[in-house]
């Protein structure tokens, strides 16, 4: 099955498909675009967010990452959706957890990270209270905004996926005497190792949103 894989940042995140593709047990023919591909960090340095601006953090093919506002990328997301869309997509996937505007549209599902932890995050909290770690400290308020709608207590902590090793293990410690009984790790960034390293430094449950979304697709792709 042609299934397309869009990320904000540029494409190909190999970072993501060493995580996810073994999950699919080679039933998936993976078509990647990205939101930024054929930019340079000059051109990216112009989508620099503002006061009020929804903030979106992602990496580059060189493995750096960049902090831009959505509405710079939403006409090229849509470019990316229509290409994998004529390559002969069943559906579409997004390596990014932001909330995205209904202004884009496709033929084939769109399906968002973000919907699936939304509806997910909260049945497997028995407290009702969150610890999300999240990539730029210009998203810890939009976060835990976001969050709020759907459990009672959160408490987002900064660190970045794409920055030092020894930020994630401060975040860690920072969080394992939270009165919290989930950690998500909100940004498709984070990887296996990472999550493995919180669930033991925090003794908490923790989500990672790329191999949930890559298990609820396997669901529609793990036919004989």
């Amino acid at each position: 099955m042609k299934i397309g894989a869009i990320t904000i940042g540029q494409a190909p995140r190999t970072d993501v498909t060493a995580d996810i593709m073994d999950i699919f047990n080679g039933k998936v023919t993976l078509l990647q675009r990205g939101g930024l591909d054929g930019l340079t960090k000059e051109d990216i340095a112009a989508f620099a967010p503002e006061e009020g601006d929804y903030v979106l953090v992602s990496r580059l093919t060189d493995g750096s990452s960049v902090t831009f506002a959505e509405r710079h990328i939403l006409p090229r997301l849509q470019a990316c959706i229509d290409e994998l869309e004529k390559e002969g997509a069943r559906l579409i996937m997004f390596f990014c957890t932001g909330d995205f505007p209904d202004s884009l549209t496709s033929r084939a599902p769109l399906i968002y990270p973000c919907n699936i932890l939304n509806q997910v995050a909260p049945l497997l909290t028995k407290k009702s209270s969150i610890v999300t770690v999240t990539p730029s400290p210009l998203q810890v308020e939009q976060c835990e905004k976001k969050w709020s709608g759907f459990v009672s207590r959160v408490k987002a902590v900064p660190a970045s996926p794409y920055g030092p090793w020894e930020d994630l293990e401060r975040a860690a410690k920072e969080i394992k005497d939270m009165d919290a009984d989930l950690v998500i790790l909100d940004c498709i960034g984070f990887t296996q190792e990472m999550k493995n390293m919180f669930a033991r430094e925090t003794g908490k449950l923790v989500v990672l949103p790329r191999t949930l979304l890559a298990r609820v697709i396997s669901e529609l792709t793990d036919v004989e």
